[in-house]
């Protein structure tokens, strides 16, 4: 089986490259997934852009800490079950945070979890995750985890953690592409951050300007989307063992494109 994971997608630019990119290589992925936390105006979701990234081939959207920034997501989410949100807020919490699909044939789990390092205190990850994976194992050995955090340290435990358990541990939430793809011992695919895909002269997605006045004055400062220059697009390939959910390869995607 052969999986796209794309990293964060950052507002229009964001979904502009998605886009482009799908348009020319969907067919040759048999599941599509992406962290979609940023993807309405750089921050949180609303059903409309979730709808359009559907509708560009995406089969599962993965998020992280900044899945509740626009309030419309309480009144869909608990319906639309493509999107995950982190599976460690507490019971109760709108969402779920792993689902089981069925996407061309294959059977296929996804787990979406927070970090604590740096991040809100959220239940334990590693305790959480390992719950979860243990009920999916009961229908499918092919299980990806997008492990949203913010220290290094706690990726790569989560990684080593959950080495043979399942076919892959993706980081998100740093916007930054990291070049540690590998395949664990377990034969489960790692890559600490899976990167952004969006605008590509920007600090994170962001507009160049606000990001270095904010850091010049350390007064509050409003972000916006940078819009100007080209559009990137970052990814991972994997290509999984059907029958044990084995990881057989991991492949970086690092493409821009002009703006357009």
């Amino acid at each position: 089986m052969k999986l796209l994971f794309i990293g964060d997608i950052v507002g229009k630019p964001g979904r502009r490259a998605v886009d482009k990119y799908l348009k020319q290589c969907k067919e040759e992925f048999d599941v599509i997934i992406a962290n979609g936390e940023n993807v309405a105006g750089g921050t949180g979701m609303t059903k409309k852009v979730c709808e359009e990234l559907f509708s560009y081939g995406i089969h599962v959207l993965t998020s992280g800490n900044h899945v509740w920034d626009k309030k419309e997501i309480f009144d869909f989410i608990d319906d639309e079950k493509r999107i995950l949100r982190p599976i460690n807020y507490p019971e109760g919490t709108p969402g779920i945070g792993y689902n089981i699909y069925e996407i061309n044939g294959y059977v296929v789990g996804v787990i979406n979890a927070l970090g604590r390092v740096f991040m809100l205190p959220l239940s334990c990850p590693f305790i959480t995750i390992k719950e979860q994976v243990e009920k999916i194992k009961k229908h499918t050995n092919i299980i990806i985890v997008d492990f949203h955090a913010e220290a290094t340290s706690e990726k790569i435990a989560m990684g080593y953690y959950l080495s043979g358990k399942v076919s892959a541990v993706i980081g998100t939430h740093t916007h930054i592409q990291t070049a540690d793809e590998r395949i664990l011992s377990g034969k489960t695919a790692y890559i600490t951050d899976v990167g952004m895909t969006g605008a590509f002269d920007s600090v994170l997605g962001v507009r160049k300007n606000e990001v270095i006045k904010k850091f010049l004055t350390q007064l509050p400062q409003r972000f916006s989307v940078a819009k100007e220059g080209g559009i990137m697009i970052n990814a991972v390939i994997l290509e999984i063992d059907v029958e044990s959910g084995a990881a057989q390869s991991i492949v970086r995607v690092n493409e821009k494109t002009p703006k357009g």
